[in-house]
Formats: structure tokens, sequence, C-alpha cells
């Protein structure tokens, strides 16, 4: 087993105690975990299945509205979204309003994975929790929504306001 290097002249970062590493680590695993659920039986991967989920969430979102949505590369949901497409399984209309801006909806063959794989999501988070009381569920999900919050605001801080939006 590896062993932590000794402190010295070097810039020392604990990555078991530094918080974007935990978080991403720990989101990896989960994700993981469920994916190889449906991985296998819908052929699907992971940022697939993310826009699948925005979408059934949120019909009617551009390609870049779901990178947003899920903060996942924009290049990534693009390769995603064209694979659901030839699969058939999300389609692509033009918005009312703006006819150069396509959006995005699950077709549906599309509805048809989704319906399945929701359950089978909510059914692995409810397992997930079950360890926890219900008054450790509400803080993990208030303290989740701060940092998020928190993270925002210091995104938008750093933006020029003459910039335009994303």
């Amino acid at each position: 087993m590896p062993r932590p290097r000794p402190a010295g002249r070097h810039a020392e970062l604990a990555l078991e105690r530094f918080l974007p590493y935990r978080l991403s680590v720990l989101s990896n695993r989960i994700s993981g975990a469920i994916a190889r659920e449906y991985q296998q039986r819908f052929a699907l991967s992971i940022t697939e299945w993310r826009v699948m989920a925005v979408l059934g969430r949120y019909s009617g979102l551009s390609a870049t509205q779901v990178a947003q949505r899920t903060a996942m590369d924009k290049v990534a949901v693009s390769r995603a979204v064209a694979r659901l497409l030839d699969s058939g399984r999300i389609a692509r209309d033009f918005d009312d309003d703006d006819r150069r801006r396509s959006v995005l909806r699950l077709s549906e063959a599309g509805y048809v994975i989704y319906d399945q794989i929701a359950p089978l999501a909510l059914g692995f988070e409810r397992q997930m929790l079950e360890g926890l009381a219900e008054e450790e569920r509400a803080l993990l999900f208030r303290l989740l929504d701060r940092l998020d919050e928190m993270e925002l605001r210091a995104e938008h801080a750093g933006k020029d306001p003459d910039d335009p939006p994303d």
C-alpha cells in the first residue's frame, strides 16, 4: 500500500482531506456503481444517461444548456447528443422564437429507457441513503445546496459583467 510522502520542501496537499478530490472520487464511485447496470442493459455511457436524465426533467434545452446543467464538458455532451440522436433516443427540434437554435427532447424510445432507468437510479439512491437518519439526509442536501450556491456565486464573481452570457 502506498504511503504518503513525508513533508518536506514541497507543497503539501492531503488529498484525503481535500474536498474537491473527495467529492470527485465519491461521485465517480457512485456514478460507476449505477452506470454498470444501465450500461449493460441499455448500452448507455454515463454521459449519455446524464443527457437523457436532464432532458427527462427539462425538455427543450440546447446542448449548451445541457452542458451547463450537468457541468460536463461541451465536447463530451456534443458527442453524447450525436450518439443519442443516431440511436433515436433523443430528438432535435428548433426553438419557436429563434429558428437557428436547436433544442433537444427525449424521443418515445428515449422515454422507454428513461422510464426504466429513473426508478433504478432512485432505488439505488434510496439504498445508499438508508444508512443515514432523516436529519442527516436533510443536512447533507442542505450542505450540498449551500456548496453549490457558494461555488456558483464565486464563478459569477470572476466574470466580467460586459462578457456575453454562456
